[in-house]
């Protein structure tokens, strides 16, 4: 049976030792090899770059680009490649450690890696994201490669900045080699639905976890933080199925009926940025939008949206993280002492990189998948990796968080335990 967590809980704070609690109280859990659990919590590589480019101005720009290589025990390297501003070593670790449990709990054959530049994206023309994303390939070439390390999309990066970079590195290394990013554009070799696939494995998980709590999705009422591509799929889907879905928002604030809107017809940021307050016959703010009275809640905007200072205030009675780190550890604790379950984002937006990995497939076989084989594979995955989780929910008696936690490091931990230490 699992311990109360409180004591294992955290503030909001640096986010790698958030990283590494949530991988010691797992190992407790599991009784793990202290060996094996003392090298997971270090990346196997970090790789600090300087990136320059030309502004359009003429000038010449320094910036800082990272690649943090966590674990590839069950396979290649892969993870993100993110602009931010923020951005910084912490951050870039945490997140490719918690790439490796994902990749882990859905069962893909692939390790955690996480990467980015700290710059500002809204800062770049066009050329010059391009001129920067090139130099950053440069710095990177001989770290990446479609064997080794696979980037893809992540906050503030798209289709075209994965377009330079597999340009770039293929130029570079003379051959065409697609499989070395992911989410690229179809023409070049991209996944048809990789773009909706976070949003998908959120809605299928959040219609698993109404029916295991006995919820009817077709009388659920859902509110979604963050109308991006994950947030405005997962709305789409969960409103094709039958659910109410009441409230939505982007970063200017949000959209709200309680008879129910029509996803479908709201742009979402990437369509039409900043739109989405002027659908509903109502508006309502990012906060107000969390304490709404709702079945389901899903926070997938930014993280840390949910923390000691609103998580009294939740009161949906299911909440499943769309976003990365949307419920801080602290907030996490509240909410399980309050029984409202949380679904954590290392299964319930493992989509994205479970699409990666067909596209990633399909490339390095030059043969393409359509989107009903592409969205059936997803749903197969996902069916599975939620039967996991919920089996280790039920024999542990613990939280969905920890279930999570305990399938995607008892997977690697094994794999270090046969593969052994050489030399």
């Amino acid at each position: 049976m699992c311990a109360s967590s409180t004591s294992q809980e955290l503030s909001v704070q640096n986010p790698l030792e958030v990283a590494r609690a949530q991988l010691d109280r797992a190992s407790g859990l599991l009784d793990s090899d202290r060996a094996i659990v003392e090298r997971l919590r270090r990346p196997r590589a970090i790789h600090e770059v300087t990136v320059p480019f030309h502004r359009d101005s003429g000038e010449i720009e320094l910036v800082y680009g990272y690649r943090v290589q966590h674990d590839n025990v069950r396979g290649p390297f892969k993870g993100g490649m993110r602009f931010h501003p923020d951005l910084d070593r912490d951050e870039t670790t945490a997140l490719a450690m918690w790439m490796t449990w994902k990749c882990a709990v859905v069962d893909i054959p692939f390790g955690g890696a996480k990467g980015g530049v700290a710059v500002d994206p809204k800062t770049l023309s066009d050329a010059e994201r391009e001129r920067m994303t090139r130099r950053l390939t440069n710095e990177l070439r001989n770290v990446i490669g479609p064997t080794t390390d696979i980037p893809a999309p992540d906050m503030g990066t798209d289709a075209q900045v994965m377009a330079w970079m597999y340009d770039t590195y293929s130029v570079q290394e003379d051959l065409t080699g697609p499989g070395v990013v992911t989410g690229k554009p179809v023409q070049l070799g991209g996944s048809v639905a990789r773009e909706e696939a976070p949003g998908r494995s959120v809605a299928f998980v959040s219609r698993e976890l109404l029916s295991y709590y006995d919820y009817d999705i077709e009388e659920a009422t859902v509110a979604v933080q963050g109308f991006g591509s994950v947030g405005a799929s997962a709305a789409r889907i969960l409103s094709d199925w039958g659910a109410t879905v009441v409230a939505v928002s982007d970063v200017t604030g949000g959209a709200y009926d309680p008879d129910g809107l029509e996803p479908h017809g709201i742009p979402s940021h990437n369509q039409e940025p900043e739109a989405v307050a002027e659908h509903g016959s109502d508006t309502i703010s990012n906060d107000e939008l969390l304490e709404l009275d709702v079945t389901l809640l899903i926070p997938a905007a930014i993280g840390n949206v949910i923390t000691t200072d609103n998580a009294d205030a939740i009161t949906a009675d299911l909440v499943v993280e769309g976003a990365n780190g949307p419920v801080t550890p602290r907030a996490d604790t509240v909410l399980a002492e309050r029984d409202i379950p949380v679904l954590p984002d290392i299964l319930a937006n493992a989509g994205g990189v479970t699409v990666s990995y067909f596209e990633w497939l399909g490339d390095i076989n030059r043969r393409s998948w359509s989107r009903q084989r592409v969205n059936n594979e997803l749903e197969t995955v996902m069916s599975t990796a939620w039967a996991d989780v919920s089996d280790a929910f039920e024999a542990r008696e613990c939280s969905w968080r920890d279930a999570a936690y305990v399938v995607g490091l008892e997977r690697v931990s094994e794999a270090h335990a046969y593969r052994g230490l050489w030399p």
